[in-house]
């Protein structure tokens, strides 16, 4: 089975995050982007069929959006990548929105970047296939930075790529684009959608980014001055901040919930005291701890804060023995259930283990005692 060619960063075990490309470019479109999301992310990079390292011959002639998205979903599943998020540009937004719309179950979250759910016609595209077949991709490529950047900008590294693609899968790569129209099933996509479109981009301008976010339910749109066609490339600070405050459900759901129970004066000091070497560790409990486990309606806050104590008495981690006793009392147990929570453990835990947290118990609670009276009247 021969897949797109493709690079992967970050944890395995993080949320996966698919980033498609750019007729005419390669996976190096998100250079700038790719790595300051793969700390949070499992980030999956593609090439599309004769372009950068992906072979030519996976595409025919006459090839559709869907033979792309197929090729994804090949991808993905040989990862072993069941649901994933999805940001793309232009022909790779395309294959985002195809995906939402026809496989809405493997997409969980949706970013299309300068791109459109149609592409101005077929006739353009047409040609432009009949062009390169005829003449390779010389003449497009001494284009290029006209096309995809706002006047004096280029990335060479890019430019070389459209130099290099193969031109019978680039003119496949336009036949999929002349044959792609979803505007009328744009409203079957139920994934959180974000549109971010460049203010300058002459080939996906503003407007059609404005038709998918009036067409998709609850969709965003934003607008980023001084960004043409490429916009990962020339403005990827602005792409990138859009990008986390959408694809960062999860971490921001998580934070609250964690300065819920834990307090804030808590949550404050161990950011404060978060390092480089820490970040990662520190997103995955944020994440993973406080936006998914916490968050199961499946439990209470009560019964979750019963279960940890017993845990942390079990295992005598007794510094964050004493963090739970107190964010037992934020989730409304009383001193005397958590006296009773730590007397079961001295059945299946150990009369020592349970005597050792009774005394972390005791000192925490009496905290509690002594700044009540000190604010009493």
């Amino acid at each position: 089975m021969t897949l797109l060619h493709h690079r992967a960063d970050g944890p395995a075990s993080a949320p996966p995050l698919l980033l498609g490309p750019s007729l005419g470019t390669s996976y190096a479109l998100w250079d700038a982007v790719a790595p300051e999301l793969s700390p949070t992310h499992r980030v999956i990079r593609w090439d599309l069929p004769g372009h950068g390292g992906s072979p030519a011959g996976l595409l025919s002639p006459k090839a559709t959006v869907a033979d792309l998205a197929g090729l994804v979903l090949t991808l993905a599943d040989s990862l072993g990548i069941e649901r994933f998020a999805y940001a793309g540009v232009s022909l790779g937004g395309a294959v985002g929105l195809h995906l939402a719309v026809h496989h809405p179950d493997r997409v969980t979250s949706l970013a299309a970047i300068c791109s459109s759910a149609h592409f101005g016609g077929s006739a353009p595209w047409e040609e432009r296939a009949e062009r390169v077949r005829r003449e390779g991709l010389a003449g497009l490529a001494d284009a290029a930075d006209a096309r995809w950047f706002t006047t004096g900008f280029t990335v060479p590294r890019l430019v070389r790529d459209h130099r290099e693609a193969d031109p019978a899968s680039y003119a496949a790569c336009c036949d999929a684009l002349a044959a792609f129209d979803l505007r009328d099933l744009l409203d079957r996509i139920t994934a959180p959608t974000l549109l971010v479109a460049g203010r300058a981009d002459p080939a996906t301008p503003p407007a059609h980014l404005r038709e998918i976010a009036d067409a998709v339910p609850s969709a965003a749109l934003v607008e980023i001055p001084g960004a043409s066609h490429l916009a990962p490339a020339e403005r990827p600070e602005a792409v990138l901040t859009a990008l986390r405050a959408h694809l960062g459900g999860d971490g921001r759901r998580g934070m609250a919930v964690r300065r819920e129970v834990l307090g804030d004066a808590h949550v404050d000091r161990a950011q404060a005291r978060q390092t480089a070497f820490t970040a990662r560790f520190q997103d995955f409990i944020t994440r993973y701890a406080w936006g998914e486990i916490w968050t199961d309606p499946t439990l209470s806050r009560r019964e979750r804060s019963m279960i940890t104590l017993t845990a942390l008495v079990a295992h005598g981690h007794h510094e964050e023995l004493a963090m739970h006793v107190r964010a037992a009392r934020r989730n409304g147990l009383t001193p005397d259930e958590i006296g009773a929570v730590l007397l079961q453990t001295a059945v299946y835990c150990g009369v020592p283990a349970a005597n050792a947290a009774f005394a972390v118990a005791q000192r925490v609670l009496s905290e509690k005692s002594d700044a009540d009276a000190g604010t009493a009247g």
